[in-house]
């Protein structure tokens, strides 16, 4: 009676590897662009502000592609749709360096929008086949997806140096592992087998608060981690850091967050909920962006760390809240719809006005204003978010009271 009892373990064992392969992709097509960004600039006469919209357009567009996400797996499957995403974003990444400014604007936007989808239908997918370990998988998936993010980070600046000092095929690259993964999700899972989603539901999330505060907390963390992703390089350069020792402090930076990744939501399971998380969270995301900005140089590789500690716990805590405040995996699905659509296109004008106010007061002072404001507004809506309830759910003391409001 043993051989029945392989296939369910083989399908769950193959189903984990795909989403680390899709999860590892999810971040190197963002951040191997901020390494090479003063190249690019230099190379194809991009100015500060055109460079900030070149860090902003796969950002707005992941944001803009998130909601169709669980409209195009309820007709395809969820597996189908990740399988036509990440098979898009590797041509995606074979176009960008090689099509002038436009292929590179287009390209980067197109990218945005094929992690969108995949970042969206993840949390679903983990929901509904490891119901009872939503919080580790959760973690060990955003380790990956930090694990790649470094990688990319810190490694193109060396492959342009490799490539004769050219650009292009080092952002080019980054396409293998997206291939990698388009083929081993294909041949593993199997197109015929893709299962489709249920019929479309009927209440909307748009009108749950609950929902609105996860999207909020979800776009704001992602603001700052998008603005370092695009700008902190930059940051340190121009504060006299050169080019391969910025991109290793990023690279540092991103490496550190598995840490976190992992065990913020696996020590935030064995509290009453997640406030006191997050709360830590964004506050160390805080002090290490004070610290890259304002700090001593000589403070570099420790703020390095710590802003890495804090955006990989705030990241991991947001994924999370896409699976604990929702019941079952299509509103999982659906949470992670609104949170990352609504909330990706917040987090886009993070970088955008980076960018904007670096041309208005020619330097960084303001700017670390600005990301302090932004990571306060965070705490407040995770301290809302991060409470132990369900989206959708007429026992909610907010949904009480709009019940209430309403009679």
């Amino acid at each position: 009676m043993t051989p029945p009892a392989a296939s369910p373990v083989r399908h769950m064992l193959l189903t984990l590897l795909g989403l680390m392969l899709v999860a590892l992709n999810l971040r190197p097509a963002l951040t191997s662009v901020s390494p090479v960004l003063r190249r690019i600039g230099e190379d194809l006469a991009l100015t500060t502000t055109g460079q900030g919209v070149l860090t902003t357009l796969p950002v707005l567009f992941l944001g803009l592609a998130a909601p169709l996400a669980p409209l195009v797996a309820r007709r395809l499957g969820m597996e189908r749709t990740v399988l036509l995403a990440v098979a898009l974003l590797a041509l995606s990444l074979l176009a960008r360096p090689y099509l002038g400014v436009t292929g590179l604007f287009v390209g980067s936007a197109t990218a945005g929008a094929c992690i969108g989808v995949m970042g969206v239908l993840l949390p679903g997918i983990v929901k509904r086949d490891f119901p009872n370990s939503v919080s580790l998988l959760t973690g060990l998936y955003t380790a990956v997806l930090c694990f790649g993010a470094s990688i990319a980070a810190g490694a193109t600046e060396p492959l342009r140096l490799l490539f004769s000092n050219d650009w292009r095929p080092a952002l080019g690259f980054w396409l293998v592992p997206a291939a990698i993964a388009a083929l081993v999700w294909w041949s593993q899972q199997g197109a015929k087998h893709f299962p489709k989603s249920v019929s479309a539901p009927k209440k909307s999330l748009y009108r749950d608060s609950l929902a609105w505060q996860v999207t909020i907390y979800m776009g704001l963390q992602s603001a700052l981690a998008y603005t370092v992703f695009g700008w902190l390089p930059t940051i340190l350069q121009d504060r006299g850091v050169d080019a391969v020792t910025a991109g290793l402090a990023l690279s540092v930076s991103i490496m550190v967050q598995v840490i976190t990744a992992i065990a913020a939501p696996w020590i935030a399971s064995h509290m009453r909920d997640q406030r006191f998380m997050i709360v830590l969270v964004v506050s160390l995301t805080l002090l290490g962006l004070a610290g890259c900005i304002y700090a001593p140089l000589s403070l570099l590789w420790l703020s390095a760390v710590v802003l890495g500690l804090g955006q990989g716990g705030t990241f991991s805590m947001a994924l999370t809240l896409l699976a604990v405040r929702a019941r079952d995996a299509d509103t999982a699905a659906r949470l992670s719809g609104m949170a990352q659509g609504v909330g990706y296109t917040l987090a886009a004008f993070g970088p955008l006005l980076t960018g904007v106010l670096h041309d208005i007061f020619h330097g960084w002072q303001v700017t670390g204003i600005f990301l302090g404001l932004i990571g306060m507004v965070a705490i407040i809506a995770g301290l809302g978010a991060g409470r132990k309830l369900y989206v959708l759910d007429d026992r909610n003391p907010a949904a009480v009271a709009y019940q209430n409001w309403r009679r």
